[in-house]
């Protein structure tokens, strides 16, 4: 079987692009009635369609699903059937609890929604993760230098082996024993994507960070394709493009895959 790592790698290189397309749609974006859950699901669908020829990969916020209760997890069922196996999908649900609570978040995950891979927080440690890395099908990003403002609070306190993400970088080094570990590494922490390279060669990089949140996107994606991929992931920026039409989120889309081609091609 494929790993995760594997099939990743693939996608990016047959589709010559890195741009990862996260769906945070919510009704203070669209300027709607917080009452208006159907409005949400037709452009959740809209931007799905605008980008699916362009994006290497999908990451659904669970959070943006979870608040609407029963309904918000039917949407994020019909939004996985919408699009499809032959996407990769990966679920941001920043998991991370004792080992049969994780347990129970891999089954929900993997099983019942069918995520590619999932955000994971590593701050209880490795049982916390080794329960979804059994099937190397699936994978995992770990949480290891954020894009948050506040990052820095815990991430870069020192230890006896450095900064605490660098320590997070070498442990998901070691846990990559079926190829399908990754990391997120935030696009506004340049010259941390840079150290963490070194540390973790060959394992794929999710970058947030930009558009929003104000990542440098030539810096991000040089430093975190050195060594290995990358992929970029832009929400707000994609989804609430323009006048929020579909021509509008496309052509953005579109902006930043070109963008990021030649970055690579350079």
């Amino acid at each position: 079987m494929q790993s995760f790592n594997s099939r990743l790698i693939a996608k990016i290189t047959a589709a010559d692009s890195h741009l990862c397309v996260g769906l945070d749609i919510s009704p203070e974006k669209l300027g709607i009635s917080n009452t208006n859950l159907e409005a949400l699901i037709n452009h959740t669908k809209l931007v799905i369609d605008a980008t699916r020829d362009l994006a290497v990969a999908f990451k659904p916020n669970l959070a943006f699903f979870e608040r609407w209760g029963s309904e918000g997890f039917r949407w994020l069922e019909e939004t996985m059937e919408y699009l499809g196996s032959d996407a990769i999908v990966i679920g941001d649900a920043k998991r991370g609890d004792i080992g049969n609570t994780a347990r129970q978040y891999r089954a929900s995950l993997f099983d019942h929604f069918g995520f590619d891979a999932v955000t994971i927080n590593p701050y209880l440690g490795r049982d916390s993760i080794l329960p979804f890395i059994e099937d190397q099908t699936k994978g995992i990003f770990i949480l290891c230098r954020t894009s948050n403002p506040s990052a820095g609070d815990l991430q870069d306190q020192v230890t006896k082996d450095g900064p605490l993400y660098a320590r997070v970088a070498g442990m998901a080094l070691d846990l990559n024993q079926n190829d399908n570990v990754g990391l997120v590494v935030g696009a506004t922490a340049p010259d941390e994507i840079e150290t963490i390279r070194k540390i973790a060669p060959g394992l794929p990089f999710l970058i947030p960070g930009i558009g929003a949140q104000g990542g440098d996107l030539a810096e991000a994606f040089n430093a975190g394709n050195r060594n290995g991929q990358a992929i970029i992931n832009v929400s707000r920026a994609i989804s609430f493009a323009g006048d929020l039409s579909r021509s509008s989120i496309r052509r953005t889309a579109r902006d930043y895959r070109d963008k990021m081609r030649e970055l690579n091609h350079d």
